[in-house]
């Protein structure tokens, strides 16, 4: 049941509220979950614009909300959707026939606009790849590559991706513009990079995943420590990239260090909301699905002899999974890893968790000793001045545990991270 000749599409766009049956509005729904990606990565590749291949994939979503109520769902939903939006693209370009290589283009795609046969899978991957890649050009800004890339490969909205990351829809839609218009204008390609650059490019694609499900594990600002449904996003888009870079260590081992840390989504905190530290949680209460697929993607990079820094967190992740209590954990060999994981990039960050886990293996005061070589570069980081504050408060120090307890507080906009501090606070 596909759309077969240009009199099989409406002749005008369904408004986005079209009635549609529930069954259908989920049929809708499981395409751009499932398929989103592919669809975009097909259109981007046939028409060479981002922002038409989005116009045309989301008005053919709305036909399908009206179509599929009359005609039924077809047996191949994505491929249904595809057809309608390569038609819609074509009256586009059609009603701009001046331009002569706008009508060379729609010729073009008039040709591939009744295929119903499964695309090429190797074809497919590299136009997935493609779309990936320049979402995530390091021209791009930060934001707007992790905007772009939760719009165009994981279909996401824009009122979704204002919501996730705590902005006015309004600011986010004027950040994925000028995302796209900077694309277009500075002429940024839809290509693979050759292989002298892949590596670098690669590292900001997993750079970009990162942040997206940082943001989902400990939120910057708002009630909740955690935003569940941008970590089910980002690994999702993990997922993706690991599907089209099987034989690269790294992106399995940042896929893993998700799964590995979103195992303890529901232990996190309380039923008040409040932070459960990991040393309190009830581990018997991990996902245990998700310990072991990240165990075995872990496996599978470390099999591919590319050592990087998320296979090295992963590792620690997987420590304290094993670890079937608390005191169980193998801190000398955290701390270990830690130390490896300095050699692959010395940022303060690393140096922080570096300092918790020395404190854990040998002790606060040796603890403190590496932390206090940090305070320059990360006086400004409430994470740092907790770290501290905990370990002066270990060793009896209440004064210097008040000092950076109150510190921390004037660094935290999240409420769930305030309340634990100030709670933390008074028991000094």
């Amino acid at each position: 049941m596909y759309p077969d000749d240009a009199s099989a599409e409406p002749t005008g766009p369904y408004p986005a509220d079209a009635p549609a049956t529930s069954h259908v509005a989920q049929a809708v729904a499981d395409v751009v979950h499932r398929e989103w990606s592919r669809l975009m990565a097909t259109l981007v590749s046939d028409l060479g614009d981002l922002d038409l291949a989005e116009d045309v994939a989301q008005e053919a979503l709305e036909v399908a909300l009206q179509r599929w109520n009359d005609d039924g769902i077809p047996d191949r939903p994505g491929a249904w959707i595809t057809t309608v939006a390569r038609r819609r693209a074509i009256d586009r370009l059609r009603r701009d026939e001046n331009r002569r290589k706008k009508a060379e283009l729609a010729a073009r795609l008039e040709e591939r606009a009744g295929e119903v046969a499964e695309p090429d899978e190797t074809v497919l991957r590299d136009e997935q790849l493609r779309l990936v890649f320049a979402c995530c050009h390091p021209t791009l800004r930060v934001e707007a590559q992790m905007a772009l890339t939760l719009r165009c490969i994981a279909g996401l909205t824009t009122r979704e991706i204002a919501s996730a990351f705590l902005v006015p829809e309004a600011t986010m839609a004027q950040r994925l513009v000028r995302a796209k218009k900077k694309i277009s204008t500075a002429g940024i390609p839809f290509v693979i990079p050759p292989d002298l650059e892949l590596l670098n490019r690669l590292r900001v694609v997993h750079h970009v995943l990162y942040l997206i499900f940082n943001e989902g594990y400990a939120r910057a600002e708002g009630d909740q420590l955690m935003s569940h449904d941008l970590c089910d996003e980002a690994i999702r888009l993990g997922r993706i990239t690991a599907e089209l870079m099987a034989d690269d260590a790294e992106t399995l081992g940042l896929l893993a260090l998700m799964l590995l840390l979103h195992a303890r989504r529901d232990t996190r905190t309380d039923e008040h909301g409040d932070i459960v530290l990991l040393n309190e949680q009830d581990r018997s209460r991990w996902d245990q699905a998700l310990i072991a697929e990240g165990e075995a993607l872990l496996e599978q990079a470390v099999r591919l002899a590319q050592p990087g820094p998320y296979q090295i967190q992963a590792a620690i992740n997987a420590l304290h999974a094993e670890a079937e209590t608390a005191a169980d954990t193998d801190w000398v060999q955290i701390e270990h890893l830690y130390g490896t994981l300095v050699m692959h990039g010395r940022t303060p960050v690393v140096g922080l968790n570096h300092g918790v886990a020395i404190a854990m293996a040998y002790g606060p005061e040796k603890g403190l000793t590496h932390l206090d070589r940090l305070t320059e570069p990360l006086d400004d980081y409430g994470y740092y001045h907790a770290a501290r504050a905990d370990l002066h408060r270990r060793l009896g120090d209440d004064e210097a545990a008040g000092a950076a307890y109150r510190r921390a507080i004037e660094l935290t906009a999240n409420a769930a991270e305030l309340r634990f501090l100030r709670r933390r606070l008074d028991e000094l």
